[in-house]
């Protein structure tokens, strides 16, 4: 990869971070049981991946997710957060490297990192709140989690094609599949 490259990636990384960021803290819907919220980020965590690659792409997504946590005073959530979305952008940078060969195939990985964002922000939020709340009030966050991350899955899949129109970030992304 060259130095241009790298920088842009650098760049990138650093701007999908605060979008993540703005994202989870723009619209915050309250949930019961564990006092979370929903949220359009999980849009920007599959996209930090599909977009650039699953090592930037945790970078991204796990370092803007936690920081809405931490400026939303949401402390004990920080390093949760931090692995939780994470984990989701490096499976989704990772489906998409894996599946994404054609334009068809590559809407279809999107999709496929929208359900690993569905399974895992459920499943990691679950097992994660466990030892802070108690089995009952972890399980009241699962449907809440489940809607997350559906929308997360849908507002990623519209901003998919959007964002690949843009010359910079089909770049990117065609550099990591490359």
């Amino acid at each position: 990869m060259n130095m241009n490259m790298k920088l842009k990636k650098i760049v990138m990384t650093a701007l999908f971070a605060a979008l993540s960021c703005v994202a989870t803290m723009s619209i915050r819907i309250p949930t019961p049981g564990t006092g979370g919220y929903i949220h359009p980020g999980d849009a920007l965590v599959i996209l930090s991946g599909v977009i650039l690659g699953p090592i930037w792409g945790l970078l991204a997504a796990g370092i803007g997710s936690a920081m809405a946590d931490l400026l939303g005073g949401y402390f004990i959530y920080v390093p949760i957060t931090f692995a939780v979305k994470g984990i989701i952008a490096w499976v989704a940078g990772m489906i998409y490297l894996k599946a994404g060969k054609t334009p068809k195939s590559q809407c279809t990985a999107v999709i496929l990192g929208g359900v690993a964002d569905i399974v895992l922000v459920a499943g990691g939020y679950f097992l994660c709140e466990i030892p802070l709340y108690g089995v009952t009030a972890a399980m009241a966050s699962i449907p809440a989690n489940l809607i997350q991350g559906l929308s997360g899955l849908i507002i990623a899949f519209v901003l998919y094609p959007i964002l690949m129109a843009v010359p910079d970030i089909r770049q990117i992304t065609h550099s990591i599949a490359s």
